[in-house]
């Protein structure tokens, strides 16, 4: 149980990191396009602009917010600048007010037409003629020279026609009667703001992955008390069959042998054995079932193909007795790692099973391709068609075998065994045909 509550904490972390790591990049990548977004909006104004943030030319009208053409319109409405005499409260009022207004006037919206970002916006602007020649249109920049400028706006010539260069600088590449131009603006300070968004959600999310790790080992231990004290009393009462079983099953064991001796065979006594030894079978492997989950198995280098071919050479005679042909395609020394005693009673247990309910033929194919190693019985069988994944559940028995000896905890048995190798057990039926196969 130890081991289902640790995976319940692996499996819920992946989870939450999975949700998280996908939200986070969402938000962040949305982030950076709504900056590179706003960076391309700046250069097409100034593309607009005839490479200018602020200047009028051909390219474009000027900007509604643009300072120079609120100076004009001042200038053109004198009475808007005249203001009452100085000592009067009213004429006070007004020219607040009017100051106001203006202010509110010129503040203009955030983004590329504010007003404020013209004295802000760090840029430079590259032309170059039919040769090829560069010349810079503007420079307002302090962190390179401009012949720097002239390089970097050369290097993307043959560039896309947006994008980012060295990290932090937006261009935009455009043309204007033959002369093409580059426009390349500063967004560090916006950048720094998405990195530091960045930072914080990746420091955040470590902090809630290690509070909820925190929260689930707690949350685990609850949830899984009830199931913990169930296994527990399983575990006791398999534990109380077997004591209680054994010396009973002995005593009428030894007692059968007594009548048999005084009175000679008969059919009751065989019948008596016969369910002794069922009985004793079945406590014996309630034992080993729960030994074998109690016990901490060490892993060996196994070859697994010798001891397949072991097994099925032990049982021939007893395949041959039951007119079962036996087929194998067995590949040499393929080795795993595994509790070398498990892996002897689970092959034992699924040589058995074909002994079983193989009807004329049985198959035993054991593959390695790269690294993967399969395992597949295969043997025409009574069983109803489908998925008959349940035959590896405790004292599961399908309908072919009612009539058969066991207590359905063979396969169950295997099961264990391929989950502690790290494999994958499945069955199925089709065609008349029985399929385990087992992926380790």
């Amino acid at each position: 149980m130890n081991k289902v509550r640790r995976k319940f904490v692996l499996y819920s972390e992946i989870a939450i990191l999975i949700l998280l790591a996908a939200l986070m990049s969402v938000i962040n990548v949305i982030n950076f396009a709504m900056a590179a977004e706003d960076a391309d909006l700046i250069t097409k104004q100034i593309k607009d602009h005839g490479g200018y943030y602020d200047k009028v030319d051909a390219f474009g009208p000027r900007s509604g917010n643009d300072p120079a053409a609120l100076q004009q319109g001042e200038q053109n409405n004198p009475q808007q600048n005249s203001s009452p005499t100085t000592g009067s409260a009213a004429g006070k009022e007004s020219a607040s007010g009017l100051a106001l207004n203006r202010f509110s006037d010129n503040i203009g919206p955030m983004g590329p037409d504010s007003p404020e970002m013209n004295s802000s916006l760090r840029y430079f602007t590259v032309s170059f003629d039919e040769n090829g020649t560069p010349s810079v249109v503007v420079y307002k920049v302090s962190a390179i020279t401009e012949d720097e400028a002239k390089e970097i706006a050369g290097d993307l010539l043959g560039s896309a026609k947006t994008g980012w260069v060295n990290g932090t600088y937006r261009y935009r590449i455009y043309k204007h009667d033959g002369v093409k131009y580059v426009t390349v603006i500063d967004q560090g300070r916006e950048l720094t703001s998405a990195y530091r968004i960045l930072l914080i959600s990746v420091c955040g999310g470590l902090v809630f992955m290690l509070l909820s790790f925190i929260i689930l080992r707690f949350v685990g231990k609850w949830l899984f008390k009830p199931l913990e004290e169930a296994e527990r009393k399983q575990k006791s009462f398999i534990g109380s069959i077997e004591n209680d079983f054994r010396m009973p099953l002995t005593v009428i064991n030894a007692n059968t042998e007594i009548m048999e001796r005084q009175q000679g065979e008969s059919e009751q006594i065989k019948t008596i054995n016969r369910q002794v030894r069922k009985m004793t079978k079945l406590v014996k492997n309630l034992s080993v079932l729960s030994l074998f989950e109690e016990k901490d198995m060490t892993k060996t280098r196994l070859n697994l193909s010798d001891l397949l071919n072991s097994a099925l050479d032990r049982k021939k005679k007893k395949f041959e007795d039951a007119g079962i042909k036996l087929t194998t395609d067995i590949d040499p020394d393929i080795f795993i790692e595994s509790d070398e005693d498990a892996l002897k009673r689970a092959l034992g247990e699924l040589i058995d099973n074909s002994l079983k309910f193989a009807e004329g033929t049985a198959e035993f194919s054991l593959k390695k391709q790269g690294d993967r190693i399969t395992f597949l019985q295969k043997n025409p069988a009574a069983v109803p068609a489908g998925s008959c994944d349940q035959v590896f559940d405790r004292f599961t028995r399908l309908d072919n075998a009612k009539d058969k000896d066991g207590a359905g905890l063979g396969l169950s048995y295997v099961m264990g065994v391929v989950k502690h190798i790290g494999g994958r057990a499945s069955a199925k039926s089709a065609g008349g045909e029985f399929t385990l196969k087992i992926d380790m």
